[in-house]
């Protein structure tokens, strides 16, 4: 298919994506603001309940940030881009429609209601917090006191606003101010070619940071062009 032809057959599947699953009062940016301030309003609340942390407790911040981010790689890896029982609608987002609306030949966004085919739907961020983080929270809580259930919610769901972010990032132009920011390319790059379809079930399943992608052998590296005579 030539480039003017993906082109064409990306931006139709835009316009019935929009047309179906975009409601006519949905607003980007109220969106992306939705997202930002539940994500800081947590942190802020799990912070705001510590009390006097013992210097190893801030260790659950690392540890916290290294288990978020193998949960990142292994839930793209796994059912977003692998049809699993119960978990349909979780491949169809992704996979089926993700996928289709940003080709890695057409990564930026058209304008702020494509927010809506990035950002997570606010009903899967509470979703997220009631039977995820919370369950888990509780566990810590009861084998490892308070404070380091507090830490752990504080740095998941800043980890979770950093990946919202980032992916969002990823999606700009690449002229914006955000494109442009230090460190950009190199992740971005990394995320387009996640997008490319003969790359996408195989390599880059990190969004955010290629940890997961290094340890498991999914990192993408081009192989060097032959050299010539």
């Amino acid at each position: 298919m030539t480039a003017d032809r993906k082109f064409a057959s990306t931006e139709s599947y835009r316009r019935r994506y929009r047309a179906r699953f975009i409601g006519r009062g949905y607003n980007g940016w109220l969106h992306l603001a939705f997202t930002v301030s539940v994500s800081l309003a947590v942190c802020a609340f799990a912070i705001g309940h510590l009390h006097e942390p013992a210097w190893y407790e801030w260790l659950t911040v690392p540890v916290a940030f290294l288990y978020t981010n193998l949960m990142e790689y292994w839930g793209h890896r796994g059912p977003m881009h692998h049809r699993r029982r119960w978990l349909g609608a979780v491949y169809r987002r992704h996979t089926l429609r993700h996928h289709r609306f940003f080709h890695h030949d057409a990564m930026a966004f058209g304008n702020s209601r494509d927010f809506h085919a990035v950002l997570f739907p606010p009903v899967l961020v509470v979703f997220f917090l009631a039977a995820t983080v919370v369950p888990s929270a509780l566990l810590v809580g009861w084998l490892l006191g308070p404070n380091v259930a507090w830490l752990y919610i504080a740095t998941v769901f800043g980890y979770f606003l950093n990946y919202e972010l980032l992916h969002f990032a990823y999606h700009t132009s690449e002229s914006s101010w955000i494109g442009q920011l230090s460190g950009m390319a190199a992740l971005r790059r990394l995320h387009t070619q996640h997008h490319d379809p003969h790359l996408m079930h195989h390599c880059n399943f990190n969004i955010t940071y290629p940890i997961g992608d290094w340890l498991f052998g999914t990192l993408y590296r081009p192989r060097p062009a032959p050299a010539t005579a």
